[in-house]
Formats: structure tokens, sequence, C-alpha cells
């Protein structure tokens, strides 16, 4: 009856459910055109940020234009620019003029670092390799003898690292390390490669650490390129996911995803462990006191046995040079007297410039990264004496009476609390 009634009735809601589905669809395909398009978008922006960062070509066709004209020489040249096997890998860099790659030479793994640009000045907030030279590659020029060179190389050490005893031991060392053929001889070529390599910071900490367990090798050089040791894992926590996967990655949850993927705690022990003892190596070692500018997980890691490897060491600068760098700063307020991330001085209201004297210790930024990294899975029975240790650690200043003395016994003390742990385990 009702059907007969309003014979349209149902007719009409067919209509209306098609109505509805249309809106419904036209809906789904906006939203997912819209998140197509805006992942697209930052796709886009990221891999145009990824191609400025990632120059390896440039890289190379700038040392090898200059190698095979004969402006420098090294043991890398000939593997890089002739026989390429020396090839660049993965793209590791993080600033344009700073080129870095996981790299093969031959059948070995290596870590391929490379100088863009050069310069003029220090840039407190970006960039901590002075690069001087108006044209690379100019020094030392034609006709230069080695006596000489090794006057220049002297004068080089003098500024950068005060005046020390032992400086020409290290400039024997350094002819010996750029003689890269082992003739006996150190070429024009190699002279102008290692006079360029020496403007860094990580190439210079390398020779003089060595011998040292946590600095990564030296490989080979051409020009201002060098190849490095690599290690299997080359962050504090042990994961690295691809540039791509980051970016949807929120800061808080790859916090929590780190702690989750670190390795068991005697091995985080052992890297800490490494890590005291990387610090211990910096500290008044033989050619003066080197400053840790940049302590974070990415510059830090270990390889099979756990045993811990400086990944990238271009922010770690000696005291010296960094006291002569910074004196005359101007500055409104302390935040001006930053270099690097971790390197911090105060501002002097009378006279507004930067004091030369950096507040916190290399030992006390190590404890400040190796809190919640050790503290997290720590056993009960030293969990209490470990998190006191770290806080007397993290409070200790350069400024504090008696500071040296302060720093030996704490990082003594930690070492043998974390050694005392682990050293009848399977991880030590």
């Amino acid at each position: 009856m009702a059907r007969s009634l309003c014979p349209g009735a149902w007719l009409r809601k067919p209509y209306y459910l098609q109505a509805r589905f249309s809106y419904v669809r036209m809906k789904y395909l906006f939203f997912s055109w819209l998140v197509v398009f805006v992942g697209s978008w930052i796709i886009y922006v990221q891999y145009s940020t990824y191609t400025e960062l990632c120059r390896g070509k440039d890289c190379k066709k700038i040392i090898c234009d200059k190698y095979k004209t004969g402006v420098i020489d090294g043991p890398a040249c000939n593997s890089l620019c002739v026989t390429e096997t020396l090839y660049f890998g993965k793209c590791l860099s993080t600033k344009p003029n700073n080129q870095m790659y996981l790299g093969i030479w031959g059948n070995l793994p290596g870590v391929v670092k490379c100088q863009m640009e050069q310069a003029l000045h220090l840039d407190f907030g970006t960039e901590l390799e002075p690069r001087k030279e108006i044209v690379l590659f100019d020094k030392p020029t034609r006709g230069t003898t080695v006596q000489k060179f090794k006057e220049m190389v002297y004068s080089l050490f003098k500024a950068k690292l005060g005046d020390q005893g032992n400086l020409s031991e290290l400039v024997n060392l350094i002819l010996t390390v750029a003689d890269g053929d082992k003739d006996g001889q150190v070429s024009l070529g190699e002279a102008k490669s290692a006079w360029a390599l020496l403007q860094l910071n990580e190439f210079l900490l390398m020779v003089i650490l060595q011998d040292k367990e946590h600095t990564p090798k030296l490989m080979g050089f051409c020009g201002d390129l060098y190849v490095m040791e690599s290690v299997e894992y080359t962050s504090l926590y042990g994961i690295s996911l691809p540039w791509v996967i980051e970016l949807f990655i929120p800061s808080g949850f790859r916090r929590s995803m780190d702690q989750l993927f670190t390795p068991s705690w005697p091995r985080k022990a052992k890297i800490a462990i490494g890590l005291l003892e990387f610090v211990e190596d910096v500290f008044h070692g033989p050619y003066g006191n080197f400053l840790m500018c940049d302590i974070s997980a990415k510059n830090l890691g270990y390889n099979d046995k756990y045993d811990l490897k400086m990944v990238d060491m271009r922010k770690i600068v000696p005291e010296t040079n960094l006291k002569e760098l910074i004196k005359d700063r101007h500055c409104e307020s302390d935040l001006d007297c930053v270099y690097g991330t971790d390197c911090r001085t105060t501002c002097d209201q009378s006279t507004m410039k930067c004091t030369s004297e950096v507040i916190q210790p290399n030992l006390a930024k190590a404890c400040q990264l190796l809190k919640d990294y050790l503290l997290r899975g720590a056993p009960t029975e030293i969990r209490e004496e470990l998190e006191k240790q770290l806080y007397s650690c993290i409070a200790l200043k350069v400024t504090a009476n008696q500071m040296e003395m302060e720093h030996s016994l704490i990082l003594n003390n930690l070492k043998t609390l974390l050694w005392k742990k682990i050293s009848y385990t399977n991880d030590s």
C-alpha cells in the first residue's frame, strides 16, 4: 500500500546511495592525490638537497685533473684516476663542502673524504676546518727545498698546537706519511697534497694518533682527498637507515628506536670504555690537548668485536688553535661563543668578546652522551654507583680546582667499574 502511495520513493533511494558513494569516492581520491603530491614534493626537495650534498663525481674530476697535470700526487691517485680500483659507494655527506662516502679500494672497504670548497674564514656556526689558501694546492711552490718545506710545516704546527717541545718529531712523521710511494723522497706533488691535508684537523689527528686503537687508520690520499679505515657500525646505536626513511620518522620515535637496537649491556659497556680511552688519548696527548666539539652518536662507530672506532673526527680541534680563533670574537651573549655544538666559552660583557676557556672538558661531554646509553639495562648491582659516577663526570668543569686530578680520577673510576662487570664475560 505504501509503495502505491509513493511510487517514486523506492526509486529515489538508489540515487541517494549513488550520490553518497560518488562523494566518498571523490573525497578519497582528493586526499589520495594530496598525499601523493605532498610526498612527491618532500622527496623532490630532499633529493635536490641530496644531489647538492653528494657531489662525488665533481670531487673526483677536480682531484684527477690536478693529478693528471702533475700538480698533486699520493698513494691513492693512480687507483682513483687511472685504474679506477678506488670508487665511491654510499654517500654519507652532511655538508656540501665536506664530501664523505663509503668506498672500496681494491677489495678493502674504506671511507673516502674530499673537500669540495675552501672557506676563507672559520665559520663558528657551521664549519670547523679553516682553509686559508686562496688557491688550493699552491704551496709549496716549485723550487722549495725539503728543509724549507719542513720549516713551513713546523710553523703551521706551532700555530695550531702551540709551542710544543717535540714538534720536530711530528714534522719528521709528516714527511714519512707524505712519501706516499715510499721511495725515500717527497716529490713536489706529494708535498702539495700533504700541505693541503695538514689544514684539516682530522688528518692531523689521524697522523698523531696513528698507533691508537680507537683512531681510524689512514689508508691513503690524493690531494686533499683521503681514505680512512671503515667500520661495520657507523653509529653508537648501531642502526643506520636510508635518508628517505629518516624523513618520515619523528625524532622522539627515532630516539626510542635507537635505544631498542643497541647491543647488549656488556657490549655497550665495552664500547663506552673505548670512548673513555679515546678521551684519554686526546687529553694532553703527545702534542697538546684536543677538544671534541661535536660529541654525538653519529660520529662514533664500532667494529664486530665492539671496539669503539671514531667515524668522524673533523670536529676535534687543537685547544691552542681554538683559543686563538675564539678569544677576540664579538659577542652579545654566551650563545655567540659556541664552536661546533659542544665547545662553549663565555661572553665577557665588559669587553663584548668571547673568553678563550672552554667550559666543559671532553670527559664531561662524553659522559652526557653515555648517560642514557649505559643506564638503560645496567645491572642492578652497579646501577646506583654507575649513575653517581656519570653525574659526577657530567658536572666536571674546566675551571674547577685540581681539574686534571678530578678528570683522571673520574675517568679511571668509570673504566674500572665497567671493566669489573664485564671482565669475565665473552663480550670483554
